[in-house]
């Protein structure tokens, strides 16, 4: 057994003892009651970096939640590896669906169970691990490492895109390698090398100066609920394809290696239906594979739809005005600000007779995607080869991590997504857990990522 493997199983339990303290604190960015707790996780945070032999570490205070940098740079000829990942997690509701309390971290069945436990405090704890293990066990590191992590990735991440900004050189590396998303399966490790990005809207379309008596005026004035659905319906066409002008202009179509690697994944479509309670799965469009679909072409989705009267019983109105919130999954190439223009102009020429709308532009987030055959990507797929016996898969995720972009655009070095998560895991959801088969192998895997790209 090498020294880096004895020093990890000596000390396996006194890792997920430190894991447990660190979700005890109720790090909820969103929720101002727990502004102190964001500034604990913080402080706790700093405090395990100086002890572990990390040095230069900051808390650096923000108009919202504080950033945490620190550093070890003592490899003259070796690159030098930024980790990103986030202290603050997402509120517990409904806590009367956790089946132990969110903030009193549980193991059962090998798993911990926690909010924060998978996204991301436990995902982060690795990087932590992995640098003390190696500082410990052989006194140095392979590699240079810093390290950026902040509080309001649950909330947008609001403040880090200026700090990226501001602080270049002090930020400059070679590689940015972050641990906020999950391995394909249960020991099938995987690398995201793809973000959707996002862009969000709303409109408001208004019709007559008030509600009015659908008897007294029903079938001589316009319905503002009737005509909201006739303007939506004019996003899509019957095969499903967004009927935007434009929207399609700049997406980049899969390259048949990457098509190969979506087949190899091998999703089961049918275990997908049983597990949602659907009869079939025609979202999106009809010429994709429900895979591309999910991962690799654009959406735009009606997220909410309102107006009118929706107490109980029955009102006999003709409502003047109705809402919907609108938002869009994009892809690689495509600009989140120039598709909400296209949308926006979409709405307002479409717009039928007899009202008045506005649209209102608000979140937007990039879309990320680095080369599956970049060097720092294969030597991630190299590590986890070396620890898990098994090659990644590559996959195109469809959620979005705008910050990735960010960090992308800002630094200018690839960035590396090396997730220990699984899929089932609840985050976000209660009952929130993480498997601790991946602690120690996702510790180990990224010591042997570090000492991989030395070369």
């Amino acid at each position: 057994m090498s020294q880096l493997a004895e020093f990890l199983a000596t000390n396996q339990n006194k890792n997920v003892e430190e894991l447990k303290e660190l979700l005890r604190i109720p790090s909820i960015s969103a929720q101002s009651e727990h502004k102190e707790d964001v500034q604990t996780a913080a402080s706790w945070i700093a405090d395990k970096l100086k002890n572990i032999g990390m040095e230069h570490v900051e808390v650096i205070q923000t108009e919202g939640h504080p950033i945490i940098y620190a550093d070890w740079l003592h490899q003259e000829n070796a690159p030098t590896v930024l980790v990103y990942g986030h202290y603050d997690v997402q509120p517990v509701d409904p806590v009367h669906l956790w089946e132990t309390p969110p903030f009193e971290p549980t193991i059962r069945d090998e798993k911990i169970f926690a909010r924060g436990a998978t996204d991301d405090k436990g995902q982060l704890f690795l990087h932590i691990k992995a640098v003390e293990s190696l500082l410990k066990s052989e006194g140095k590191l392979p590699v240079n490492v810093k390290f950026c992590i902040e509080g309001e990735e649950e909330i947008g991440s609001p403040h880090l895109p200026a700090y990226l900004t501001d602080n270049k050189e002090k930020l400059s590396c070679d590689v940015v390698v972050i641990s906020d998303s999950d391995m394909w399966d249960k020991g099938v490790p995987a690398i995201t090398y793809s973000l959707r990005g996002l862009c969000a809207l709303e409109v408001s379309l208004h019709t007559a100066n008030t509600d009015l008596h659908s008897g007294s005026y029903g079938g001589g004035v316009q319905n503002a609920n009737h005509l909201l659905v006739q303007l939506l319906s004019s996003l899509h066409d019957t095969n499903g394809k967004v009927n935007v002008a434009h929207f399609y202009d700049d997406v980049v179509e899969l390259t048949e290696f990457e098509k190969e690697q979506m087949k190899a994944l091998g999703l089961d479509e049918e275990k997908v239906k049983e597990s949602l309670g659907l009869t079939d799965l025609t979202g999106g469009e009809k010429d994709y594979s429900y895979a591309e679909r999910i991962s690799s072409r654009p959406t735009l989705e009606i997220n909410g739809m309102w107006g009118g009267f929706q107490g109980e019983g029955t009102k006999t109105v003709i409502p003047n005005e109705a809402h919907a919130k609108i938002t869009c999954r994009l892809v690689n190439n495509q600009q989140p600000k120039k598709i909400q223009e296209l949308i926006k102009k979409h709405l307002e020429e479409f717009a039928p007779k007899g009202c008045t709308i506005k649209v209102s532009l608000q979140d937007t987030g990039n879309p990320f995607l680095t080369p599956i055959d970049s060097p720092m990507i294969q030597k991630a797929a190299e590590a986890y080869q070396n620890v898990y016996g098994k090659s990644p898969v590559y996959k195109r995720e469809g959620g979005s991590i705008p910050i990735v972009s960010d960090f992308n655009q800002a630094l200018n070095v690839p960035v590396v997504l090396m997730g220990f998560g699984l899929p089932g895991e609840n985050l976000h959801a209660p009952n929130e857990h993480f498997h601790l088969e991946n602690f120690n192998k996702g510790i180990l895997t990224i010591c042997s990522f570090f000492e991989l790209i030395k070369k």
